[in-house]
């Protein structure tokens, strides 16, 4: 019930949502020392048989090593889409589905930018056992649960709550053409 009151509050609900990104962050951070600090580069080790195992994989491009040697068009490309990232969150998006799942594409991004910036490359280690799938870390699945909820609340919510503060009719009219 406290979180709930905090969270109504505009500057509770900001700091609910940083609070996220920087969790989302940290949860990456911590697994990626992890395996940084335990295991070699290739090494593999079970983790949830038959489903996942970690292995130590250092990815130098995007998804599935897409613009693999391309570190800075990658690092600005990640931080300007933050930056897009938490501009929608701090002006557009006012749902709470919408706003937790953009905390959450925050968190990841920066999580992955953190490594490429620092290591110029991004750890990935979450390696499925049950089908060939490339390597990934924490922040991507950040970033996929993120982009889902996004999703369902674009089509589901946006044209009923974000649409109407922007002053557009929810059938998606401009205003200004009604003048």
């Amino acid at each position: 019930m406290l979180y709930f009151c905090f969270y109504r509050r505009s500057k509770g609900k900001a700091v609910c949502l940083a609070l996220a990104a920087v969790l989302c962050v940290a949860a990456d951070q911590a697994v990626k020392w992890l395996v940084l600090n335990t295991m070699t580069l290739g090494q593999s080790q079970p983790l949830l048989p038959p489903l996942l195992r970690l292995t130590r994989v250092h990815n130098y491009g995007a998804a599935w090593s897409s613009f693999s040697g391309a570190r800075w068009l990658l690092i600005i490309l990640t931080a300007v889409g933050m930056c897009a990232i938490a501009w929608l969150l701090v002006k557009i998006v006012r749902h709470p589905l919408g706003q937790w799942s953009l905390a959450c594409i925050l968190g990841g991004g920066i999580g992955n930018l953190i490594d490429r910036v620092r290591l110029g490359y991004v750890v990935d280690m979450l390696d499925t056992m049950f089908m060939d799938f490339p390597v990934f870390n924490v922040a991507d699945v950040f970033v996929v649960c993120g982009t889902v909820c996004a999703l369902i609340y674009y089509l589901a919510f946006y044209s009923k709550s974000d649409e109407k503060n922007w002053g557009n009719k929810v059938d998606g009219t401009d205003p200004a053409a009604n003048k």
